[in-house]
């Protein structure tokens, strides 16, 4: 999976530039109080790793679904905004109430739990069929 990641975001060019910054998890033991203590943890992390000009959309079950033309315009707003953005993704338990807050916007790419390596290569992807768009590419197929 690092592989698809890696040539959407190759192929998303110098315009868009794609960077993934990992945050280690937080140690967890079973227990409920652990688990959330961890994903605080996870959050302060986060948190701390974008600017507060940044704008952030967390990728969120709750969150908007798009078309590829929706995100595309979405994509274009962003690119127009002229700040950096933001994706988070959360951990085995989800995102930091603290994270939800700090978000600018919420993206749903499914009502499915996926794993990290998947969510990797669909936002990529997505995002790239989203560029493609905008440039008038005939990537998008409809």
């Amino acid at each position: 999976m690092d592989a698809g990641y890696e040539e959407y975001a190759r192929r998303l060019g110098p315009e868009i530039r794609l960077e993934l910054v990992e945050i280690a998890l937080g140690k967890r033991s079973g227990s409920g109080g652990e688990a959330a203590a961890a994903r605080a943890d996870e959050g302060r992390r986060m948190l701390a790793k974008v600017e507060p000009r940044t704008f952030v959309c967390a990728l969120d079950v709750k969150g908007r679904a798009h078309d590829t033309e929706s995100l595309s315009r979405w994509l274009a707003a962003r690119l127009a905004d002229g700040r950096d953005l933001a994706l988070f993704v959360g951990g085995p338990d989800g995102l930091d109430p603290a994270c939800l807050a700090r978000a600018d916007d919420r993206w749903s790419l499914s009502p499915l739990t996926l794993p990290h390596g998947l969510v990797r290569v669909v936002v990529a992807e997505a995002l790239y069929r989203a560029a493609s768009l905008l440039k008038g590419h005939p990537y998008h197929r409809a």
